[in-house]
């Protein structure tokens, strides 16, 4: 459509300077018709001063252009036998019966997937479940011998001092007796 535009005002720049320099060296009136073309036609419709202005009329096709530009008619369809339905039928079932299989062997690879994934998970949760309990147990163990050793600490220190004190009381009566 951009194409057809520029082409027609390239054109009519064309003709009006054409036109002005006709009028130079042909004075004489001439017919109202300016210019033909095969498509169309250019009429003057008056001068001015600030320029002119032409009618342009488009022609209608000629019966000579309809022979060269004719659209040919589509291939007459061929009749269809039965066995040709039946065969197209067949082939669609066939389709239809692929694609089903499809669907649902797609569905079942998923449902599959779904299945190995909540399995990896439960296996991974009682995993983590073990370990858990099994820390658990070692602490608590660790603790326990932790309490044990400082409470055998304490009755080692404890018995110390009730050692020490007893050798300090003897050591106390030794000496009152010596000082009495």
């Amino acid at each position: 459509m951009a194409k057809t535009a520029i082409a027609y005002k390239e054109k009519m720049k064309e003709l009006s300077v054409l036109s002005l320099i006709c009028s130079c060296f042909y004075p004489e009136a001439r017919n109202k018709l300016m210019c033909e073309f095969e498509d169309m036609e250019v009429k003057p419709i008056n001068k001015r001063a600030s320029g002119q202005a032409f009618e342009v009329i488009l022609k209608p096709p000629s019966p000579m252009s309809d022979a060269t530009h004719s659209i040919s008619s589509p291939p007459k369809k061929r009749d269809v036998s039965l066995e040709d339905i039946q065969k197209k039928l067949e082939a669609a079932e066939d389709r239809r019966r692929s694609q089903e299989a499809q669907v649902l062997k797609a569905l079942a690879e998923k449902r599959e997937h779904e299945r190995d994934v909540l399995l990896k998970a439960m296996e991974e949760n009682s995993n983590f479940s073990k370990m858990a309990e099994e820390k658990l147990t070692l602490k608590m163990e660790q603790i326990k011998e932790n309490r044990q050793a400082y409470l055998a600490s304490m009755m080692e220190r404890l018995q110390e001092k009730e050692r020490h004190a007893m050798v300090v009381r003897r050591n106390k009566e030794l000496r009152e007796e010596l000082t009495a």
